[in-house]
Order: structure tokens, then sequence, then C-alpha cells
């Protein structure tokens, strides 16, 4: 956890320095609501300023005693109590905020804002504010694919609200779907992306009441059908990318694999699709699902993976070799499976086809050649060579043996290595979702080096 905080702060490293931006937290009344406090947290860690609003339901999974204690401000429940300091405080806390954040949003509370009912505080709110809102919803999957809910999401969208999609997995229901709320800190993430290019775009001025309406947000942001804020600056690119492990069949049971999940690839994948690329994944064997639009190619051994490439590299702008793909394969495969008949049984192993040069060396004009290092030791060293050796424009070296790195975790740590530059950019602890976004614009910046060039 405390990973996840230094990574949401360093999401906020590029806002003006020392700027406090103030959040509004609207908590509706679902199980996910104690998940409220930890984006809280996350929020003040990364210099914001939380006021929190709560519906009376949100009060019954957790008290406002909590929020009170952790932000030193009343929360707001009813503009009618009798305690409450401001007899108009729908109106004075709606347009006191940077940001409208709902975590988290129910079935319920998204109704409420799509059809303009305004029966308690948070949808009063709602209905006064002039700040961008962001919604994370959360519900069972039911809930969430029922047509009436759909119909709401879709008339929020058009009003310009944006959405941190809820994901798959196990609900507090028992059952197993999508509507799970996303990660906490890919909520703050997000939300820190919103306010960061609200001040980016006015070129780090003070932001007055009346620019707050989220139409005024950076032209040059768009959404996706997820809603999350994005630019479009790949949108001239196409970009190939491995992803996987791959399988090399010692007879037809046993196999030569290693432990990649794809995960890395995949989140690669998506947020290049989100930023305007078309994407193909030439794909081996994942723990994961591919992101949606995107094209996928199935390969499952090295020579598979490199044929496909070969055959997709003419078509692409961008390669990024990001599959673990085996540097060994059986050099014989047996017809049948092999008896366990000996105590010891010895393997003749062959190279298989290095794709990651063999895609330098056929380099067409213009291509980037993106590479992955996944070491266990001298990792800058490693990399350095790897990408001196392939002719690669940059590298992307892991630490596999670090806490909350390599195969199998949402998170990750890298540095990564251009071509012809000493220069190391140290990613620290984030999700690999964050670490994509932030590969890509090194992407990006080699791009517009080239053109400029």
């Amino acid at each position: 956890m405390q990973g996840l905080r230094r990574d949401a702060t360093f999401c906020l490293k590029t806002m003006t320095e020392n700027k406090k931006f103030r959040v509004g937290l609207g908590v509706a009344g679902g199980i996910a609501a104690y998940k409220a406090i930890e984006v809280l947290r996350l929020l003040q860690k990364s210099g914001c300023d939380v006021r929190v609003a709560m519906t009376r339901h949100a009060t019954e999974f957790v008290q406002p005693l909590t929020f009170r204690a952790l932000t030193e401000n009343y929360v707001f429940v009813d503009d009618y109590a009798p305690e409450n300091p401001d007899p108009i405080a729908h109106i004075n806390f709606s347009q006191n905020i940077d940001l409208l954040l709902i975590v988290p949003a129910t079935a319920n509370i998204i109704a409420k804002f799509a059809n303009g009912i305004a029966d308690d505080f948070l949808s009063s709110t709602y209905l006064a504010s002039t700040a961008p809102v962001l919604l994370a919803p959360a519900m069972n999957t039911t809930m969430w694919e029922n047509p009436a809910t759909r119909r709401n999401i879709e008339i929020l969208k058009n009003d310009g609200v944006y959405f941190v999609e809820p994901v798959s997995g196990e609900l507090a229901c028992k059952t197993v779907g999508t509507g799970k709320l996303e990660d906490v800190e890919n909520i703050v993430s997000q939300a820190l992306k919103m306010l960061d290019a609200e001040t980016q775009r006015r070129g780090d001025a003070e932001i007055s009441e009346e620019e707050k309406n989220l139409s005024t947000l950076d032209s040059r942001l768009s959404t996706d059908q997820d809603q999350r804020p994005k630019t479009k600056d790949l949108k001239t690119e196409n970009i190939l990318i491995t992803v996987g492990s791959t399988r090399e069949a010692i007879d037809p049971v046993r196999f030569i694999s290693n432990h990649s999940s794809g995960k890395m690839g995949f989140a690669l994948a998506e947020m290049a699709r989100r930023r305007g690329a078309k994407v193909t994944v030439v794909c081996g064997v994942t723990s994961v699902e591919a992101p949606k639009d995107v094209q996928v190619v199935r390969a499952i051994s090295a020579e598979e993976m490199f044929q496909a490439v070969m055959r997709e590299l003419p078509n692409a702008t961008v390669f990024i070799g990001a599959a673990a793909v085996s540097d060994y394969r059986p050099a014989k495969k047996a017809a049948t499976k092999i008896k366990k008949t000996e105590d010891i049984l010895t393997l003749e192993l062959e190279k298989t086809t290095d794709i990651l040069s063999s895609v330098s060396q056929n380099r067409h004009n213009g291509l980037l050649v993106v590479g992955f290092a996944a070491e266990t030791n001298d990792v800058a060293g490693y990399a350095k060579s790897k990408l001196e050796k392939k002719n690669l424009d940059l590298v992307v070296a892991n630490d596999i043996t670090k806490t909350g790195a390599g195969f199998n975790s949402d998170t990750n740590i890298a540095t990564i290595l251009k071509r012809g530059s000493d220069q190391k950019i140290e990613l620290p602890l984030m999700s690999k979702r964050e670490m994509a976004d932030k590969i890509l614009d090194e992407v990006v910046k080699l791009r517009k080096t080239i053109s400029e060039s």
C-alpha cells in the first residue's frame, strides 16, 4: 500500500509546485464505501484538500466521524441537519472544488445524476457543481449490465461526466463478473491526471470559478469507451506488440516456458489504443484477457511468434517486444509422451530465433523498436548491452527480484534507457497501466525528435 501511495504522489509531480487542489469526495451507499477512505488518504498524500459528502445510506457502511477525523472538516450528509454549519452547503460545497469525485458510484446515484433528481445532499451537489465530475462505479454485475444503468451512464457521458470503469472480479455477493470497484490507486491516478491537465492548459494559472466547467478541459484531451482522460498523441502510429510467454514442446504433454502473465504487454496495448494508436498484439500464453479494440494474433511457440511478427511488421510504425520469448527449445520434439524410466532426463536445446534482433535488422524507415530486459542482477548493465547489441531505440529494464515488480504482479518498477543517451529514466513502483503510459510518453518523444531532425 505504501508503494501505491508513492505512485499516486508521483503522478502529481508535474503539477504546480505547492498547488493545493480542492476535491469534493462523494461517498454513495455501497459495500465499497470503505474504499473511499483509501482514496481520501491517497489524495491527501498527493497534496489535495479533500472535503467529503455522503449519502444517508453510505453512513450505514462507514461513519461520517471517520472522514471527519481524517479531514478535520465537517462531513455533509443532510442540508437540513441541525449541526450543519452552512444552510446552503450544497451550493458552497459544490462551487468551491476543482473536481467532484464519487467513490463508489452506485446504480442509484448514477440514476439520480442522469435524471436530474436532487433529493439529498450529494445529488443536489452534483446539479449545483461547475467542476469536472469523475465517477467510480461499483455494483453487482447484473445491475451494471442492466439496460437502465447503461442508458443512465450513456446520458452522463454525453453530459461530459468521466468514468473510471469497474473491473471484473469476485463481488461482495460472491458472484464473479464486472462491477468491482477499480483499484484505488488507479482511481486516484485518473483524478490527479484530470487536475493536472486542467492546470497545464491554463499555464499553471489560478483556476477561477468560471473555468471549472468540464468543457474547458484541455482540448487535447478526449475520452474513449471507459471515459478515462487521455490525449490522442499516438493517433498516427500503428503499434505492434508481443505479449505473454511462449511454449516450446518437449513432447505432446510437456513444454518449456516461463512465468510471464502478459499484464505489462496488455497494459501497453490498452494505453496505446486509448491514446489513438492502431494496435496489433502477437499474443503468446497469458493469464489475463486482451483489452478491447486491439487486433490479436495468437502464437504459442517462439517460431510461431517470429513468423507472426514478420508478417505484421511491414504495417507497423512502432514495435514493442514485451513478450517473454523462450531463448531455447528442444532440438527434437518427441512424437509420444516421454515415459519416466530414468532418474535423469537430458534434453538437447537449440536457440530460438531472436525476434527483437530480427525486427531491428529488418526495420523499415521510421520504425521505432522498443525492447524489455527482465533481469535478476546487473540490470542496467545487461539492459545497456541489449540496447546496443540489438540496435534498439529504447529498452525498459526490470529487476524481477524487487518486491512489486516482475511477472504476474499488477505493479512494476523499471528503468528506461535510450539509444545515444546516458540518461536513465527511473520509474518507481506504480501500476502497470501507469507505467505503460510512461513508456509511451518516451515513444512520443522519440517520434518528435525524429520528426524534427
